[in-house]
């Protein structure tokens, strides 16, 4: 949970006569994008950070200042106190990102003449070092689950590279196991204590991905053990035909699954992860399996190619010393 953080903003004495929107509030504002706005055009989750973030910091520090009198200095003010109060650089950021995502909003409908969030400085975030499981450690781990009653939901996120909430969110109708493939098209998210199906996480998150036949095989016994577990209770028509659910047919909270994946990892003495880290692996494998980046990109669902390449730089030297020996091999060979 974020924290506030006590902050002192300089409260305008007077507003610039630009009109009827002189007279708003930042925090009113707020209050208005987060209704109008945001709540239609986000994710559940989404809209419960976007209102923790607008509540707990925006509001409370900035809220009295009438919206067309925000200065850049005052934003940067704000970002440099909750940095000083111990907030994480990538939380502070985070702070920025909505108030600049507001802000865009009142200025692409005239109610300001600049985003002035934009013009203030974020801090510099550190870039999260990525350290998946090995092939070696993959094969360990594979050993590990063998048999367990969740085998083939890990598979999915090591093999094929999908989120947890994806995995937790696909219905037997997206699979087509004679084929081979999973169709993503949903996420499964518990928002203030309830499930739900909601979009995914972009449009290039809408994928078809190609299952390896290990997943295959995972994916079927999987099934096999499912008919088998009874009736269990009765269920939301939107989450019965879901693929992985508890031993009642209810839906899965992504906590508990992290737990076990964790719990499992110490049992086999392989280095603490986080779930999301399968996702890493999936990634890393591929890419040092020779597999070029826009098909790893396309698998994982990244909008860009070049969120691929950053994200997985750690394999890219190794991939270059390849490359680099192949060519000799070639002019060698000449």
């Amino acid at each position: 949970m974020i924290r506030p953080a006590p902050f002192t903003a300089r409260r305008a004495t007077s507003a610039r006569p630009v009109g009827p929107a002189s007279s708003v509030l930042l925090g009113a504002y707020l209050e208005d994008w987060l209704r109008d706005v945001v709540r239609l055009s986000v994710r559940p989750k989404t809209f419960v950070s976007y209102r923790s973030v607008v509540r707990l910091h925006l509001v409370p520090c900035l809220g009295q200042h009438p919206l067309v009198d925000l200065r850049p200095a005052d934003v940067q003010a704000f970002l440099n106190a909750k940095a000083a109060s111990g907030l994480a650089p990538r939380t502070v950021a985070y702070l920025r990102n909505v108030l600049r995502q507001a802000l865009g909003h009142a200025e692409r409908t005239e109610l300001v003449g600049r985003n002035v969030a934009r013009l203030a400085l974020p801090p510099r975030v550190p870039r999260r070092e990525v350290h998946p499981l090995s092939p070696e450690q993959a094969r360990v781990f594979l050993a590990a689950i063998a048999g367990d009653r969740f085998e083939a939901l890990y598979l999915l996120a090591l093999g094929c590279g999908l989120r947890q909430g994806e995995i937790l969110g696909l219905a037997w109708s997206d699979l087509d196991l004679e084929t081979g493939t999973v169709r993503v098209r949903a996420a499964l998210q518990r928002v203030e204590g309830r499930f739900a199906l909601v979009e995914p996480k972009s449009s290039t998150s809408r994928r078809i991905v190609a299952l390896p036949a290990i997943v295959r095989t995972g994916l079927l016994a999987h099934r096999e053990r499912q008919a088998h577990e009874g009736p269990g209770r009765e269920v939301a028509e939107e989450f019965a035909d879901l693929v992985f659910t508890t031993t009642v047919g209810t839906p899965i909270d992504g906590i508990s699954v992290t737990r076990r994946f964790q719990r499992i990892l110490l049992r086999a003495g392989l280095p603490h992860q986080r779930f999301h880290d399968l996702r890493h692996a999936c990634a890393s494998l591929l890419l040092s399996q020779g597999v070029p980046a826009r098909v790893v990109m396309e698998t994982l669902g990244h909008s860009q190619i070049s969120l691929t390449l950053n994200t997985y730089s750690h394999v890219i030297p190794a991939l270059g010393r390849e490359a680099a020996e192949r060519m000799d091999e070639v002019l060698r060979a000449g």
